[in-house]
């Protein structure tokens, strides 16, 4: 098993960004240590305002011993591409992050409000401890096969790696998914249009239908916020 436990690090982040990886490298952000600025300043701030209580009040009504005491930082560090991603500080606290090229990249509010709750959703869905399942199963059952054929030390750490990878890769379009319809509910409780919000994926690079890619086609991505929101009454 402790052959195992760093391949769960990456784990740690949400299998999410608003566009196709890269992702941050290095340790998740957490609250001690970093984005550069919390979002108290300009309409980025206003939008959290507006956003944070209600993907709070949904995380509460809908889980159940659950940290939903959300936290949301702007991450203005030199280099660091534009993404945005949740994941959660050493006492389970859940944190989002924006990068402020991805800031750039938003030509209005809602395409911003639907990025925090698409965010906020993957933590109110469980995906990040969901995710960390999938790659222990994956890695555990890789390295029990490969051991079972004769592998030696050196076969069966990749084997694991392996089965860490297509474990943790198994659900993620569909917690992507997961994550834009709730997100939708999120932005429209806050006051602003999820649909407008998702026409960035009419903009963003489509990664397709790819065999364990981490996101689903663009188009499938907007199907979904258009169905949620028709269901809401938009």
């Amino acid at each position: 098993m402790r052959a195992i436990l760093p391949l769960l690090l990456p784990a740690l982040l949400a299998a999410c960004s608003t566009a196709p990886p890269p992702r941050p490298a290095g340790p998740a952000p957490t609250a001690a240590a970093a984005p550069s600025r919390a979002p108290s300043d300009g309409g980025f701030g206003d939008i959290v305002r507006r956003v944070e209580p209600v993907a709070e009040e949904i995380c509460r009504g809908s889980t159940r011993n659950v940290d939903c005491d959300f936290r949301i930082f702007l991450d203005t560090r030199p280099g660091v591409p534009a993404n945005a991603f949740q994941t959660v500080d050493q006492r389970g606290r859940p944190i989002l992050v924006v990068t402020e090229p991805l800031l750039d990249e938003m030509l209005n509010a809602d395409e911003i409000a639907f990025v925090l709750g698409h965010e906020a959703a993957h933590h109110i869905r469980g995906h990040i401890p969901q995710n960390q399942q999938n790659a222990v199963t994956g890695a555990v059952l890789a390295g029990v096969l490969a051991a079972a054929a004769g592998g030696n030390q050196a076969t069966v750490r990749e084997a694991q790696e392996l089965g860490a990878f297509v474990g943790q890769r198994r659900y993620s379009k569909e917690f992507e998914l997961e994550a834009d319809a709730l997100g939708t509910v999120i932005a429209s409780a806050a006051g602003y249009d999820p649909v407008r919000g998702a026409q960035y994926f009419t903009r963003s690079a489509d990664p397709g239908d790819r065999f364990l890619g981490s996101h689903p086609p663009n188009a499938d991505r907007i199907k979904i916020v258009r169905q949620t929101a028709a269901g809401l009454g938009r």
